[in-house]
Formats: C-alpha cells, sequence, structure tokens
C-alpha cells in the first residue's frame, strides 16, 4: 500500500531566516542533527526557538514519524509518545502522521528502513552533491502492510535488535578505550630509551 494512504504527509515548519536559540520559554524543535541515522529521535537536547504564531501542523507530540529528506541516510524515526512537551519539526524533515487503525508508527519507521524502501527511495532522489527525497516520492512509496498483530511483533524485533546494536556499539567504543588506556600505561611503565644528543 503506499504511504500517502496510510498517513498524512506534509513539510516541516520553513524559518523566515536563521533560528536563533533561546535559553528559556519558546517551542522546542526537532532538527535534522536530532534524527539519529539509526531512526532515533532525541528529544533530551532539543533547542528551544521563539516561533510565534507556529501552525499545530508542525507540531508533534509522540506517535508521528519524522523523515529525512535531505541528505543520507534518508531515515525515518517515530517521536516517543513520551515527549515532555509538543515539539516543533523543521523543515528538511517529513511528518507523516499515521492512521493508526490501519499501520502503527513503529512499523511505518522500520518499513521505510528497510533496504528495499530505501533501495526506491535512492533510485528516484533529486540532487547530486545533496540527494532529497521529495514529499511526492514518498507518499508513492509501497510497503507491505500485515495485520496489526504482525506489525507489532515486527516493532517489537526491531526496537529490541537495534537496542542490541546501541549496547554493541556501546561495548566497542568502551572496550577501544580500556585498550588505549593498557597500552598507554604499558608504554609510560616500560623501559624508557634515551635519546641521543
Amino acid at each position: 500500500m503506499q504511504l500517502g494512504e496510510l498517513c498524512d504527509i506534509h513539510s516541516g515548519y520553513t524559518a523566515r531566516g536563521r533560528l536563533e536559540p533561546i535559553p528559556e520559554g519558546g517551542v522546542p524543535a526537532i532538527q535534522l542533527r536530532d534524527v539519529s541515522p539509526h531512526g532515533d529521535v532525541s528529544d533530551s537536547s532539543l533547542l528551544r526557538y521563539d516561533l510565534a504564531d507556529l501552525s499545530d501542523r508542525y507540531l508533534v507530540r509522540g506517535g508521528e514519524v519524522i523523515f529525512r529528506s535531505r541528505g543520507e541516510p534518508n531515515t525515518a524515526a517515530v517521536v516517543s509518545a513520551a515527549l515532555s512537551e509538543p515539539a516543533a519539526v523543521i523543515v528538511p524533515l517529513i511528518i507523516m502522521r499515521p492512521d493508526q487503525e490501519h499501520v502503527l508508527p513503529a512499523y511505518l519507521a522500520w518499513a521505510i528502513n528497510q533496504p528495499d524502501a530505501q533501495r526506491k527511495l535512492g533510485s528516484e532522489a533529486q540532487g547530486t552533491s545533496l540527494r532529497m527525497i521529495p514529499k511526492a516520492v514518498l507518499e508513492r512509496l509501497e510497503i507491505p502492510l500485515p495485520d496489526l498483530e504482525t506489525q507489532h511483533h515486527i516493532a517489537t524485533v526491531d526496537a529490541l535488535a537495534r537496542r542490541e546494536g546501541g549496547l554493541l556499539r556501546e561495548l566497542a567504543d568502551r572496550r577501544a578505550q580500556f585498550h588505549s588506556l593498557i597500552l598507554s600505561e604499558r608504554a609510560r611503565l616500560a623501559p624508557q630509551q634515551g635519546y641521543p644528543q
């Protein structure tokens, strides 16, 4: 089924000029840098902006899917239902509000992030140095639509696999730090050579 039939899709907010963060007040905003290539949205470090008269259509409250339409990779991420407050979504991100009677947000993001869907999107990307996926291309993307129970199982296994991947990356980083520390200590404690003058 095409994405345009499963959800309301529209571009994020386009600022008129440069956005300047403010220390308090305003609205938290989700920008391209806040959506990881692995399909995660970090709301703990969102910057706040004075976005007066912002239309409700640009706000997400949880349960929406955000798509990275520019750059690489062009992945989708679910906005957590645990957002502390509504957040604005800024272009080049695209907001998808799925019809949850037919498609679960986590399944939708998973389906978009699959290699076959990514190949289809990539084949219709525009631009050479900075690739962009137009909204119309996203609306035409076909994804399989199993029953909700199957969608839930797929989304659950995917979440566990992504969590495992994150833990393995963290373990590899810590192991590399540990090895570096051991080798640095070994070099420091080894007999030192004198340098001829």
